[in-house]
C-alpha cells in the first residue's frame, strides 16, 4: 500500500459533484487509492443551496473530509443569459457548506473554485497573487465572483477558527464524459459537437463565436482530478493555487484541430458580433509543482484527440 492510499484509508469523504465530468475521474482516483467510504450527494434528494439539505447531509455522511465541486456551470451563452442563477446558487451552495462543514467538524475542505475568478486583464502568467487586481471578465464575473468568495470564507475560516481549508483553481478542464449540451457546454465540447454535426448533416460551414484571438488553458480530466488529490493529501495552506498545465491555444487553432479531428470539411465563419470572452488565459502552475508536487501529465493533442473519438462513439446516444 503506497503513501496515497494511507492517506484515504479508513477517511470518509464527501464528494459535493461527484456524479459530474471531474467529480467522476475523482472518486475513480479516491476508490484507487483505497477510500472504501465516499458519499456523493445527489440533487435530486440534496438541494445544496438550502440549509436544512446541508446539514442533513453533513449528519448522514458524517464526512472526514469535504471535496465541493458542485456548481452551476456553463459557457459563455449560459453565463450571459443566467447570471443570477450563476451568482446565487454557486455562492449559496458554498456559503453554506463550509460553514457546516466547520460546524459539524469536518477535518479538512478543498474548495475548488474557477479560474474565471481572475482578473479580465491579468499578468500571464496568471500567479495567484494577481487573484486581486481587477474586476473578472464581464460574462462569467457573477459565476467566477461566486466562487471567488470561497476563497475569502477559506481565509477567514483558517485565520478565525484554525479551519483547514484550501482553495483551488483549476483551468478549463476537457476530456471524455463531458458535457456536450449545446445551451451549457464549454468550448471543446461545443465545438466538437458543432463539426460533428455540421458533418453528419452535409453543411459546409459552421460559425464560431468570437474572432478566434483569445486563448485558454486546458487541463485533461484525469490530470485535473489527480491536481485536486494531491492537494487533498499534502497542502495545507491559506493561499490560493492554480491547477492546470501551464499551457494555452488559441480559439482558432483549437477549432482548427476539432475540425481535422471531427473529419468536418467545410469552413470556419467566426461571429465577431459575439462576446470574446476573457483575452488570454495561462496560469502559473509553479506553487501546485513546488507545495504537492503536481505537474499535468497529458499531452493537449493527445487529450483532445482522446475526448473527440469518446464523443464519435457516442453521439448518437448523446444527440438523441
Amino acid at each position: 500500500m503506497n503513501m496515497n492510499n494511507l492517506f484515504w484509508n479508513e477517511k470518509s469523504v464527501c464528494v459535493t459533484g461527484g456524479a459530474g465530468f471531474l467529480g467522476a475521474a475523482i472518486v475513480n482516483k479516491l476508490l484507487e487509492r483505497g477510500c472504501t467510504d465516499v458519499a456523493i450527494p445527489r440533487r435530486s434528494e440534496y438541494d445544496l443551496r438550502i440549509l436544512d439539505a446541508v446539514q442533513q447531509l453533513y449528519a448522514e455522511a458524517q464526512p472526514d473530509i469535504v471535496i465541493h465541486l458542485a456548481a452551476n456551470v456553463g459557457g459563455i451563452g449560459a453565463n450571459s443569459a443566467r447570471p443570477a442563477e450563476f451568482f446565487y446558487d454557486n455562492l449559496m451552495m458554498g456559503v453554506q457548506l463550509m460553514h457546516e462543514a466547520w460546524r459539524s467538524g469536518v477535518k479538512k475542505f478543498v474548495a475548488v473554485g474557477t479560474v474565471c475568478a481572475y482578473p479580465k486583464f491579468t499578468r500571464v502568467p496568471f500567479c495567484e497573487d494577481y487573484l486581486w487586481d481587477g474586476y473578472p471578465e464581464e460574462t462569467n464575473a457573477p459565476y467566477g465572483l461566486a466562487k471567488k468568495m470561497m476563497l475569502v470564507q477559506s481565509q477567514s475560516y483558517r485565520k478565525q477558527y484554525g479551519f483547514n481549508s484550501i482553495f483551488l483553481m483549476p483551468a478549463n478542464i476537457y476530456g471524455p464524459g463531458d458535457n456536450f449540451a449545446p445551451e451549457t457546454s464549454h468550448v471543446i465540447p461545443a465545438l466538437i459537437r458543432k463539426c460533428s454535426d455540421a458533418r453528419n448533416n452535409g453543411s459546409d460551414q459552421v460559425v464560431v463565436w468570437g474572432d478566434g484571438s483569445p486563448t485558454r488553458e486546458f487541463i485533461y480530466v484525469d490530470d485535473a482530478a489527480e491536481g485536486v488529490l494531491l492537494a487533498g493529501e499534502h497542502y495545507d495552506s491559506i493561499e490560493p493555487v492554480n491547477i492546470g498545465s501551464g499551457i494555452d491555444i488559441s480559439i482558432k487553432e483549437l477549432a482548427e484541430k476539432i475540425v481535422q479531428l471531427t473529419g468536418f470539411e467545410g469552413d470556419l465563419i467566426w461571429d465577431s458580433t459575439k462576446p470574446n470572452g476573457q483575452p488570454v488565459r495561462r496560469l502559473d502552475v509553479s506553487r501546485a509543482l513546488e507545495q504537492f508536487g503536481f505537474r499535468a501529465r497529458t499531452g493537449f493533442n493527445e487529450g483532445l484527440s482522446r475526448t473527440v473519438d469518446w464523443y464519435l462513439a457516442r453521439e448518437d446516444l448523446l444527440t438523441s
